[in-house]
């Protein structure tokens, strides 16, 4: 690069950052009037600016960003590769398809056999199961953890089980002791889904590195973002050949996006029926997809991921303030718990409104947005209930009554690092104002 492109490079940079400051200053917060929502993201001018840099590169699909960021994931999670995507949901699609390669031999997953699942989930953890021809066993969750319940692992099995797939809930953390002895008895793939918890560790060790494979989402209400992105995880070198074939087209090729003849024999392969010496770049070994993501992409994650750590503390700081000053509305409200081992990086704070309080869920939810408090439902609810999923195939252990307690009585607020002590003193103050209205709790006034 000449002095002259470097220099205005510099310049284009510094006003892109100048201009996000000016463009985005802290507003005052006003109760009732400014919105607290349950999530988003936090930019800042480096955000841009990298942003900024990747399109001056004039390369706009994977490059040298993606290749940076992907490096400082895997390093981040403690695993070996992560192959970014372009979104969470593309990431699960890929972990489980990946499992159908062929290559895997007799491990590999067939039509008909079964991968157990939570019914109280997001859709995507849950779709791709049944978009690669597979069948769910739905189990439980625990309350108020909002993890699988390991208790009915046994239970599920059966024959035709090869796999486990299970989200962490809202950055809390499913058993992983109980899960990871489960598949290693019995021969089963794990893949974690950490869509909502990146940064989450079991006794000190980050999630995401316990799973076969594992996911995570940089959608903008996740832990950090790319705008619409994501990432597939592994420690096995061979499954992350096989993760990006599904990725890259289906292709068996391995050369990097702008490279050829990695493997130093491009026309010299005989695969399949084709004749000896065809095209490797032209030669694929499945029925994939297109699911990559461009390097403008990259370059926001590549930048927020220098920022992670301090977001993964504001996360609990607000998850602490939040518990502390909803603990005297206990008689009426189910609070959140980590599950023993797992320090979460929380996403979300769950509430269940308990059976015997004197209002409902929706009655609360109102109060909330009628004061401009974001709120949502955790997820799905019971997915088993939702219209797209009434004659899939599937297995179920049990009634799932906790399941059916989180599609009727729980609902979440955020706590994502935009928010601030004030908004989370209003959100406390709320509900404590409304609990108080709908019948006089002098127990709990007490207690403040």
């Amino acid at each position: 690069m000449t002095d002259r492109k470097a220099s205005l490079r510099s310049q284009i940079l510094d006003l892109c950052a100048r201009y996000c400051e000016e463009a985005s200053p802290p507003a005052e917060f006003k109760p009732g009037e400014t919105p607290v929502p349950v999530s988003g993201k936090v930019i800042d001018g480096a955000d841009v600016s990298s942003v900024v840099d990747s399109v001056l590169d004039l390369w706009f699909t994977t490059g040298r960003f993606a290749a940076d960021f992907e490096r400082k994931l895997a390093r981040f999670v403690g695993v070996r590769s992560a192959s970014l995507v372009n979104s969470g949901s593309s990431a699960n699609l890929l972990a489980v398809s990946a499992l159908t390669s062929p290559k895997l031999g007799e491990r590999r997953l067939k039509p008909g056999d079964e991968v157990i699942t939570v019914a109280a989930g997001f859709p995507t953890t849950v779709n791709p199961i049944l978009q690669n021809r597979l069948v769910p066993v739905f189990v439980d969750v625990t309350l108020p953890t909002y993890e699988i319940d390991v208790s009915q692992l046994e239970a599920a099995r059966s024959e035709k089980t090869k796999a486990v797939m299970i989200a962490h809930t809202l950055g809390n953390v499913f058993d992983l002791d109980a899960v990871t002895d489960f598949v290693r008895r019995h021969g089963l793939w794990l893949i974690e889904d950490c869509c909502d918890a990146l940064g989450s560790t079991w006794k000190g060790r980050r999630v995401g590195s316990f799973g076969d494979i594992a996911t995570v989402s940089f959608y903008p209400a996740h832990h950090i973002t790319m705008g619409e992105g994501g990432a597939v995880l592994t420690d096995q070198p061979s499954l992350k050949t096989i993760i990006e074939s599904f990725r890259d087209w289906g292709r068996d090729c391995w050369c990097d996006t702008g490279k050829e003849n990695t493997c130093g024999k491009r026309f010299d392969w005989q695969l399949g029926g084709l004749p000896c010496g065809y095209d490797h770049k032209y030669t694929y070994s499945h029925i994939g997809y297109n699911l990559k993501a461009t390097d403008m992409q990259a370059a926001l994650g590549a930048s927020q991921i220098e920022k992670l750590s301090h977001f993964i503390e504001r996360r609990k700081e607000n998850f602490r303030q939040l518990l502390a000053a909803l603990k005297p509305l206990e008689n009426c409200l189910l609070l959140p718990a980590a599950t023993p081992g797992a320090d979460p990086s929380w996403f979300g704070f769950p509430i269940g409104v308990r059976e015997e309080a004197p209002f409902t869920r929706n009655e609360l939810i109102r109060a909330l947005e009628a004061k401009r408090i974001h709120t949502r439902l955790l997820f799905g609810g019971n997915i088993l209930r939702q219209p797209a999923y009434q004659d899939c195939e599937h297995r179920v252990i049990g009634t799932l009554p906790n399941t059916d307690f989180v599609m009727n009585n729980v609902f979440w607020i955020g706590v994502f690092p935009g928010l601030t002590a004030p908004m989370l003193e209003f959100v406390a103050e709320t509900m404590k104002n409304f609990a108080t209205r709908v019948r006089p709790l002098p127990v709990l006034l007490n207690a403040e």
